[in-house]
């Protein structure tokens, strides 16, 4: 095997995990997408998929919510802007929101603090309106 056909299966891995968070609403664990796509018939690693998902995600391709039980779980962004979430508890529904007031703020602790490439995130738990 050439380091060419490593990296195209690489790809064709995250192609198959990227397809799989495509058009769903809910955050996915990474051991949730694993059975997804070997249900499919997909030859996936868990570990290919912890390394995938990291990958994209850094790369901007997915959110990441860390769960309110400390597990991070991941979907296909739907914004390619800066954005946050309102996450249902119960049912999992998530609805990217914006946030200028908390960007203002963000922006304002960082100067105040004399802070300089600051990243932030805001994740708002809630039940909605379905339960």
């Amino acid at each position: 095997m050439t380091p060419a056909d490593g990296a195209a299966r690489a790809s064709t891995k995250r192609e198959a995990i990227l397809a799989a968070l495509r058009g769903g609403d809910d955050f996915l664990s990474a051991q949730d997408i694993h059975a997804n796509l070997r249900a499919s018939g997909q030859k996936v690693g868990l570990a290919t998929v912890y390394r995938a998902l990291q990958a994209l995600h850094e790369a901007g391709e997915l959110d990441a919510l860390r769960t309110e039980s400390g597990e991070v779980t991941y979907r296909s962004c739907e914004s390619s802007s800066h954005h946050h979430h309102l996450v249902c508890r119960r049912c999992g529904r998530t609805v990217e929101v914006e946030g200028p007031a908390v960007e203002k703020w963000a922006d304002a602790m960082a100067v105040k603090h004399g802070y300089t490439d600051v990243r932030h995130t805001v994740e708002i738990f809630g039940v909605c309106s379905n339960h």
